[in-house]
């Protein structure tokens, strides 16, 4: 496909409702980069976060390295001097030109899309992993990650629409992603049943996107979140 031409990529809309999700069968396409959507209707299935990356990724092998390199450079470079970071300096770390850089990503907002889409992707699916913990300590594994992407996100949110589709679905995906953890940490007592996953999910990144002098006393602090979401006894 040559670049600023379309390809068409079916998904599902999902909207979070705050007692589940909905989802809408429909269509977008990729264009210089980016992710849009379309509103005409499909019988299509839900595809994975994973599934919207890699709708951008090369289908060469060689290519899909370099375009992977990029992103996990991109992260490091967006995380130590923000989205205005070097795309000279990210390509230097990927081990790839700046032209190999521009034909993956023909903007900067283009590679700070595809960044934010694997951070989200990885927090989603590192859910699926806890399934061999105790109910409480999956979900405060799983929120302990979030954290961590939080304070990430908060960079790369600078050079994202926030009013954007891209964005709602991923946060409705990270939703999913964590309820079944939540309601089963409830099913066995151990938290309290008045709170909803957008509830646990705003408390840790209202704690994450606090600037803390060290890493530590962030990761205190939200030991300290976690615990308020333990089930007391009554009486």
């Amino acid at each position: 496909m040559r670049e600023g031409d379309i390809e068409r990529l079916p998904f599902r809309r999902v909207e979070y409702t705050g007692g589940g999700l909905r989802s809408e069968a429909s269509s977008g396409y990729v264009t210089g980069g980016s992710l849009h959507f379309a509103s005409e209707v499909s019988s299509v299935t839900d595809p994975t976060l994973s599934a919207l990356l890699d709708a951008r990724r090369p289908t060469r092998a060689d290519a899909r390295r370099n375009f992977d390199a990029l992103v996990v450079a991109g992260r490091d470079a967006f995380a130590e001097h923000g989205v205005d970071a070097s795309l000279e300096d990210i390509a230097r770390r990927a081990g790839v030109g700046i032209g190999t850089l521009y034909r993956n990503f023909p903007t900067r907002d283009a590679l700070v899309e595809a960044v934010y889409l694997d951070e989200v992707a990885g927090v989603a699916s590192f859910a699926d992993e806890l399934g061999d913990l105790p109910p409480f300590d999956a979900l405060a594994a799983w929120l302990r990650r979030f954290a961590d992407y939080a304070s990430r996100k908060r960079v790369l949110l600078e050079g994202l629409n926030r009013d954007s589709e891209l964005l709602q679905t991923c946060r409705n995906v990270m939703y999913q992603s964590g309820e079944p953890l939540l309601r089963r940490a409830q099913a066995a007592g151990v938290v309290r049943d008045d709170i909803g996953i957008d509830d646990a999910v705003r408390l840790v990144a209202g704690v994450a996107g606090v600037a803390f002098p060290i890493a530590e006393q962030r990761e205190r602090v939200v030991d300290l979140a976690l615990d308020g979401l333990r089930a007391r006894p009554t009486g």
